[in-house]
């Protein structure tokens, strides 16, 4: 399995997340594009807030009761890209439902455990595959007999520009479910409902679950309230990741449970404030073009100015994500397949 990969860290400190900056390195606070169609190059780049929330009561190892149905127990692992750590949420009472078990740490197993003693844990159900989600499944389900549910790891969910340099080849090293699930499928306990929703785009197998009785969405690394969602081609898809974000949108939950860090009770205007955000960025994109860049590694700096140079390697990943999604709406154009080497042009009135 790939590294964990949850929220960009694309300004070079601790908060992870991914403001636009002007030249002076400060964060425009504009409030956001309203519409709904796909730039182009007439239009101008214009930054956007995302009204992030960061704060949250917890300690690790400490099953916290976040509402009626749910409890959440948080993961030693912090990081750029997993903020706080890992939340695991444990939804009902009695016969229980275990939302991204996390990383293989034998503490956070204990804490699981501990949590939901006297109980049953009837299902482990995983947002994605990546490694700061899913791996503690196998162990916990070796104490429980609970079944995992969730979609299997694709053969390949890195590339080249990923820190581990690895892929995932041998069907015995992918992590595999007991049952694949499809979308919309639902599952129950005594007090809860949980139904399957695919959001594509952080990851192609990326599911997230709506809590009926709540009218909540635990929506792993889909959208987070912290940061900035990493899209990471191949497997990472911006164009998938707008379809998924506009699907969540417009099922109106009143609450989104990320899997790092706090939820997210403002939904409508955080969901179109994050989509806004990478239109912004598309529109950069654009006026970079226009202005003759044509790679990458010409435009990311450039793109990026006021943030940290080590994480212009994630960021150039961003770009790419964004490009490709632009040829495929047809506003630009690169000779063969788009990678990180391509040379981009932007198509106006149907010509390069």
């Amino acid at each position: 399995m790939r590294q964990p990969r949850g929220g960009e860290q694309e300004q070079g400190c601790s908060d992870g997340h991914e403001p636009f900056r002007d030249k002076e390195g400060e964060v425009d606070g504009h409030d956001g594009l309203r519409g709904r169609t796909w730039p182009n190059a007439k239009q101008e780049a214009r930054p956007t807030m995302i009204p992030f929330v960061r704060d949250m009561a917890f300690e690790y190892g400490r099953p916290d009761a976040v509402s009626p149905l749910i409890r959440r127990v948080v993961a030693n692992n912090p990081g750029p890209f997993t903020y706080l750590g890992t939340g695991t949420y444990i939804v009902g009472h009695g016969e229980v439902a275990v939302i991204d078990p996390g990383p293989l740490l034998d503490a956070h197993l204990d804490a699981i455990l501990t949590a939901t003693e006297g109980e049953r844990i009837s299902h482990i159900l995983i947002t994605h595959t990546h490694l700061d989600h899913a791996p503690l499944a196998y162990p916990l389900k070796a104490r429980t007999g609970a079944i995992i549910y969730g979609l299997d790891e694709p053969r390949q969910q890195v590339d080249e520009g990923d820190d581990d340099h690895s892929s995932v080849e041998d069907n015995e090293a992918r992590f595999r479910p007991d049952v694949v699930i499809a979308d919309g499928q639902t599952f129950a306990g005594p007090d809860w409902t949980l139904e399957a929703l695919f959001t594509p785009g952080h990851a192609s197998n990326h599911v997230a679950y709506a809590l009926s009785e709540e009218n909540a969405l635990f929506c792993g690394d889909h959208i987070m309230g912290w940061s900035t969602t990493v899209i990471s081609p191949p497997d990472g898809d911006m164009s998938h990741y707008y379809a998924s974000l506009d699907r969540v949108q417009a099922r109106g939950f009143n609450v989104l449970w990320p899997t790092h860090g706090p939820p997210v009770t403002k939904v409508t205007p955080f969901v179109e404030a994050y989509r806004n955000h990478r239109h912004a960025r598309e529109l950069q994109i654009l006026s970079e073009l226009r202005q003759g860049g044509a790679t990458i590694a010409e435009m990311t700096p450039r793109l990026y100015r006021g943030v940290d140079k080590r994480l212009h390697a994630a960021a150039a990943r961003s770009v790419l994500a964004h490009l490709i999604h632009l040829r495929r709406t047809g506003q630009v154009h690169c000779e063969g397949p788009p990678n990180l080497d391509s040379h981009f042009k932007l198509i106006s009135n149907g010509t390069i």
